[in-house]
């Protein structure tokens, strides 16, 4: 986390781009029309994640957090349509869709603080996209998003985790893992 907040600006805008343009490209070689992802803040890869892929002709679902239970998930329709909410996130302001709505996802862009290359994730440990992520359509692509540094070779797994089955990286781009 403390290398997330020491990048400087220049630094972080360039990872962005070549993540979103990798993430961009792999998506529209499957058609898709609907994915899931999240709004990043702060020093979160992805700066413009939703936007871009909305301008991109999909219909993105956005996470809405509810302490201790799955995420609520509503469509993001534009900047203006994103709320402040609790632990200093953006989330939709739109109609709720319930947690099940994580299922009309084809691909679910996660965010996490690194991923390993068995797909173990590692987030900020409030369980949200762990109590989440199994209501998923059992084929959805779960695609993390991490930088560069992230992306490690080991990481401590435990049963309950759900593994990402792709990752992307500013330098690396989307790379298919052996989940």
């Amino acid at each position: 986390m403390r290398q997330r907040d020491e990048l400087d600006e220049p630094t972080r805008q360039a990872d962005d781009r070549a993540l979103l343009a990798s993430a961009l490209d792999w998506l529209k070689r499957r058609e898709l029309e609907v994915v899931a992802a999240y709004v990043p803040v702060g020093p979160e890869p992805g700066a413009d994640l939703p936007a871009v892929l909305r301008e991109a002709g999909l219909r993105v679902l956005l996470p809405i957090v509810r302490r201790g239970q799955p995420l609520d998930w509503a469509e993001y329709t534009g900047p203006d349509s994103l709320e402040p909410a609790t632990f200093g996130l953006l989330e939709p302001a739109g109609e709720r869709l319930g947690a099940e709505a994580i299922a009309r996802a084809e691909v679910i862009l996660v965010p996490a603080l690194g991923i390993d290359h068995q797909g173990v994730r590692l987030g900020r440990g409030a369980g949200h996209y762990d109590r989440s992520l199994p209501l998923r359509d059992p084929a959805a692509e779960l695609l993390g998003v991490v930088r560069d540094s992230e992306f490690v070779p080991s990481l401590p797994g435990e049963d309950h985790d759900v593994r990402m089955t792709s990752v992307v990286t500013p330098s690396r781009g989307v790379v298919r893992l052996p989940v």
